[in-house]
């Protein structure tokens, strides 16, 4: 039985347990006395995405496929790192193609 690839809207097909994540923006927070505080002053940003793709799965010890659980649209928390993001071609958005493992939770 073969698996339907899931590829983003910019041709980017994640190998083995590869996850495609675009970054969800976070609003401007604001202060206790009412300051706005932009996204641009905070020291860290979200850690939380969209998946856009997902890789077929990864080879268990016995060469059988194991499929990725995590699911095209799905929001998540992950572990990004400036190793694994993805520049693609003049958009705004943040992408990082993260191992399946480095997708921390589901939010539902």
């Amino acid at each position: 039985m073969k698996k339907e690839m899931k590829s983003s809207k910019n041709n980017i097909q994640p190998l083995a347990d590869r996850v495609l994540v675009r970054r969800e923006d976070v609003s401007d927070e604001k202060s206790p006395s009412g300051i706005i505080i932009p996204d641009t002053a905070k020291k860290e940003k979200s850690k939380i995405g969209t998946v856009i793709a997902v890789g077929p799965g990864r080879f268990g010890e016995e060469g059988d496929l194991i499929p990725t659980t995590v699911k095209v649209g799905a929001k998540v928390i992950f572990n990004s790192g400036w190793d694994n993001e993805v520049e693609m071609g003049g958009d705004d958005e943040e992408y990082f193609l993260v191992k399946e493992s480095d997708v921390l939770a589901i939010i539902k």
